[in-house]
């Protein structure tokens, strides 16, 4: 039962697949994977690098993704339509140029949308399952078809975004001949492997940083170790690294994790009462 009697449980709820795989500290290297896959679209890629400056502004545009999602998972409906009518906003306001063609477009085309929500939606589900958090197939399919509301939030029609698994694989079955790893993708590989830092951090960079980049990208589909050149471990070994990881990361306390701000779980369980508290177990009730 809700502490809060009438509390808004947001978009998703409790109840939903979303609430309780978002909790999971495993997201994070999810989060680096799909920055890698959503590279491979050179038109996608383009409108990033030719509105922002990627390489100064990378971890504000991760933590705003992050923030993003987090709010709408555990926000209520209002901070989650608040938030995809920034991004929608935002979106409008921007365009990119082809220099092949000079065609001026908008980064809010819905075949680029598309293309972003998948690649984040594949990626989270891929590392979250590899990684250990269980899931069965048919949560699976529903976590898929719950982020039919996240797309809609972006400006997408939730009629044209992928319901299940079956769906999201034949959407990348029908992208793939527009994937390459352009100029674009190659300075996000060469970010993401060697992020400007403070030189007193670049040791703690080589150590920390690297593993969770190399791992991110060594969870990658196939084909797209193929197009950035760059080979990985055998699809098993990366598995293995990946549980590994999520055990690792799963034995830091919950509570201490969620600490860090903006605290979109804590607020969440502050509004709709303990029993809101994510956990995979909850799945299998």
């Amino acid at each position: 039962m809700s502490r809060m009697t009438g509390a808004d449980p947001g978009l998703f709820g409790p109840g939903s697949v979303t609430w309780q795989a978002h909790g999971d500290p495993m997201m994070w290297i999810a989060g680096v994977r799909a920055l890698y896959l959503q590279a491979l679209h050179p038109r996608a890629v383009r409108g990033v690098m030719q509105n922002s400056d990627f390489r100064r502004d990378a971890w504000g545009r991760l933590m705003r993704t992050a923030n993003f999602v987090g709010t709408t998972t555990y926000g209520t409906t209002e901070a989650a339509e608040r938030a995809g009518a920034r991004v929608r906003k935002i979106h409008s306001m921007l365009t990119a140029t082809d220099p092949g063609t000079g065609e001026l477009y908008g980064v809010d085309e819905p075949g680029l949308l598309l293309w972003v929500h998948c690649a984040e939606i594949d990626s989270y589900l891929d590392v979250l399952r590899r990684s250990g958090f269980r899931l069965t197939d048919a949560e699976a399919d529903r976590y898929v078809g719950e982020h039919r509301q996240s797309a809609r939030l972006v400006g997408l029609d939730p009629a044209v975004v992928p319901a299940d698994r079956a769906e999201l694989a034949t959407y990348f079955e029908k992208v793939r001949p527009d994937l390459a790893a352009g100029p674009e993708a190659r300075a996000v590989d060469d970010f993401l492997l060697r992020p400007p830092t403070h030189p007193l951090l670049v040791p703690a960079r080589e150590v920390l940083w690297r593993r969770v980049a190399h791992l991110a990208y060594a969870s990658l589909p196939p084909y797209a170790h193929e197009l950035y050149g760059r080979p990985a471990p055998a699809p098993a070994t990366v598995t293995r690294q990946l549980r590994l990881t999520g055990l690792l990361l799963r034995r830091v306390p919950a509570r201490l994790r969620w600490q860090l701000p903006p605290k979109h779980i804590l607020r969440a369980m502050a509004r709709l009462g303990p029993d809101a508290r994510p956990a995979p177990y909850k799945l299998g009730r």
